[in-house]
């Protein structure tokens, strides 16, 4: 059959991957018990041109095959290997010569298999980018595009999914098609769905860039368990949350493996640095494989306007699912908010005194005034996302109906009751954009999706995160020659960057030592100082509250017992004064680069909660969040500390992240503690690790 649809190979480089006007199966069989025969089939509702290719010829699946691609008629824009990983190489030189323009592999045996296999992955990703071939995989399970009819997929069941606007964007093929199954029984569609396997060439940044350009997607769904440039990803989903939504699940919570690497690395996983940047990037981050669902569903019919702080009105006919879901909403951090005074008058006339009418709110059995009811609430001015929830009554209330009387604000419906009711009434809602949610859990996840993304929308598009350049030009080298800096040189860093350290003098000798305490204000902190000891406090190297010579002499003696065979001076500085204490770190990611952390500092940071990280270099906004996620009580005034400085603490951190951008060559960075004192921060401790220059 010849496609009469417009050339599909203008526009994104992707197009001919996933839009191919013709496609060629390389390693096809008439065996119907061969990989060969199985793609065919997947493929036999594609209304472009199909051609088997086998070096035997004859006929296949009703088609002529062709010997070879480039003997195979045209145009073919898409190769689909169904071949053993040694003849890739010689399979992609052939269609170089028909003009192939994209290919998917299937097979498995490259890198995932060990050296051998590696070397091979080698030899095709060149010969890919040789001939300009877009490659998905290898070892992938392939992609489907229901609304094309493209179901380049072994598994059978994939060509009959339906079409919709969800694009999904998995590492893993089987995620791919459990999420595809999961959102089809859900009455959820697809655009695009695929898993990227090996991804020696096209990768989920390429992939989410050719869904942000696709009017036919409305969400894309990212699967993460890896990535390899996570600086390239982030940049492509912050520019792609303002056209449309992004929902991320990533794997690997429990496994931080080598990332910890010392002080502040073993405060930071690759799990969590991943969500952060992704949220970050404006991203909705997910925990499980149904709240990628979930929100997904949400999306593809509908989308909550940008807001800095987006209510969500609940509306339940059962008091009980109510309370499970106001409570699911708000440990999320979503916002619950009490109606507006004008709203309870309305609500007040139109239910019984009985019910609870500040939101959520609670109809007791739906009546008549049901739609006049949502309509109240998602009129109500601190409402940008309407819930509902209503076990279903057939001769009670008609749903679709209903929520037709709430149509300024994006609308999620739970429902309970017979499947064959319930699956009615997901159709119904679905006609009026409206998904349908079989459980209070669920239906919670879909209107806290939306709120996150409207509040992420809404941080995108303030000027403040728009990322300043740092203020002296990249590439000015902190030096070192490879190894990490002690605390009084990476003080002198910081200091000309612009923050503030103790008074102190360095030492090479107990006799300088004690000239320079005759020099500074008493009380003294005398330090073990060496860019090895990066926990001093724990083998005695920190002695504080000194305050004459006597005082002095048997801090420096305890300093000497610790010189076995390092250097160690002497760092003498005076004593700052009380105040809340913090850590701030950066280090340079591998995947993501420049990365900033806050948490809680001093001597129990081991003990903290999960750390507050964004990548640099920040904004001014990408800094004030992380300090208004630090513990409330903590901002407020803790233990008798006045409430912390939330400005002083965003220079500091903007400070760090600015470091980072123009020192290259610093890997790691640690200020531990900062101490919020009186007169303002200060830099009590501090380490730098200088990347080897092979590493630069």
């Amino acid at each position: 059959m010849v496609d009469q649809r417009p050339a599909a190979v203008s526009g994104h480089p992707l197009r001919p991957l996933f839009r191919p006007r013709g496609i060629a199966v390389v390693g096809a069989s008439a065996d119907p018990a061969k990989a060969g025969n199985a793609m065919m089939r997947a493929l036999a509702g594609f209304p472009g041109r199909l051609v088997p290719v086998n070096r035997g010829g004859g006929e296949i699946e009703g088609r002529p095959a062709s010997p070879t691609v480039a003997a195979a008629p045209g145009p073919i824009d898409l190769a689909v290997f169904v071949l053993p990983a040694a003849a890739t190489p010689a399979a992609l030189e052939d269609c170089a010569a028909a003009g192939v323009r994209a290919a998917v592999v299937c097979a498995g045996g490259f890198a995932e298999s060990g050296a051998e296999g590696a070397r091979l992955q080698q030899e095709v990703r060149e010969a890919a980018r040789r001939h300009g071939i877009r490659l998905l995989g290898p070892n992938t399970s392939g992609f489907v595009n229901p609304a094309d009819r493209v179901c380049a997929c072994f598994l059978p069941a994939v060509g009959d999914l339906p079409a919709g606007g969800i694009g999904i964007v998995a590492q893993s093929g089987g995620v791919n098609l459990a999420l595809s199954f999961l959102l089809a029984a859900d009455g959820g569609g697809l655009r695009l769905a695929l898993g990227l396997g090996n991804a020696i060439d096209v990768d989920a940044a390429d992939v989410v860039d050719y869904l942000a350009d696709d009017p036919g997607t409305r969400v894309i769904a990212l699967h993460v368990e890896g990535v390899a440039d996570g600086r390239r990803l982030y940049e492509t989903v912050r520019r792609t949350v303002p056209r449309k939504p992004v929902v991320a699940l990533t794997v690997g919570r429990t496994d931080v493996g080598d990332f910890a690497r010392s002080h502040t690395g073993s405060l930071t996983g690759r799990f969590a640095l991943t969500r952060a940047a992704l949220a970050q990037a404006g991203a909705v981050v997910v925990d499980e494989l149904t709240e990628l669902a979930d929100a997904c569903r949400a999306f593809e019919l509908a989308r909550a306007a940008p807001s800095p702080r987006p209510g969500i009105g609940v509306v339940t006919a059962q008091a009980g699912p109510g309370l499970l879901i106001a409570d699911a909403l708000r440990s999320r951090g979503a916002t619950v908010p009490e109606l507006a005074p004008a709203t309870r008058e309305r609500l007040g006339g139109l239910l019984p005194p009985i019910t609870y009418q500040r939101n959520p709110v609670d109809t007791g059995r739906p009546g008549p005034s049901f739609p006049e009811v949502l309509g109240a609430v998602a009129g109500d001015p601190a409402v940008e996302a309407l819930l509902v929830y209503a076990l279903d009554e057939p001769d009670v209330l008609d749903p679709a109906a209903a929520v037709g009387a709430a149509a300024d604000v994006p609308v999620v419906y739970g429902c309970g009751g017979p499947e064959a009711a319930v699956a009615a009434r997901q159709r119904d809602l679905a006609a009026v954009r409206t998904p349908l949610f079989r459980s209070p859990d669920r239906v919670a996840h879909a209107a806290w999706a939306l709120a996150a993304d409207a509040r992420a929308a809404h941080r995108l598009a303030d000027p403040r995160h728009v990322a300043e350049p740092a203020s002296r030009p990249p590439g000015e080298l902190v030096g070192g020659g490879g190894a990490g800096l002690d605390e009084d040189r990476a003080k002198a860093v910081l200091e000309r960057a612009g923050l503030r350290a103790p008074v102190r003098r360095i030492c090479g000798s107990r006799a300088e030592a004690h000239r320079a305490f005759d020099k500074l204000h008493h009380p003294v902190v005398v330090k073990a100082c060496h860019p090895a000891l990066r926990h001093k406090t724990d083998v005695g190297g920190v002695h504080v509250g000194i305050i004459d010579a006597s005082g002095l002499d048997r801090a420096l003696d305890a300093i000497d017992a610790l010189n076995s065979s390092r250097d160690i001076r002497y760092l003498i500085e005076e004593q700052a004064g009380l105040g809340l204490e913090l850590i701030v770190g950066g280090l340079r990611d591998a995947a993501f680069g420049a990365t900033v952390l806050l948490g809680l500092g001093g001597v129990a940071v081991e003990l903290t909660a999960d750390p507050i990280l964004r990548l640099a270099p920040l904004t001014e906004a990408d800094a004030a969040e992380m300090v208004e996620a630090l513990p409330g009580a903590l901002l407020d005034g803790f233990r008798g500390n006045p409430p912390i400085d939330r400005g002083a603490v965003v220079a500091v951190l903007r400070v760090v992240g600015d470091t980072l951008v123009r020192h290259p060559d610093i890997a790691e960075l640690d200020i531990n503690p900062l101490r919020l004192t009186a007169e303002g921060p200060l830099v009590l401790d501090a380490l730098i690790e200088v990347a080897k220059e092979e590493q630069q």
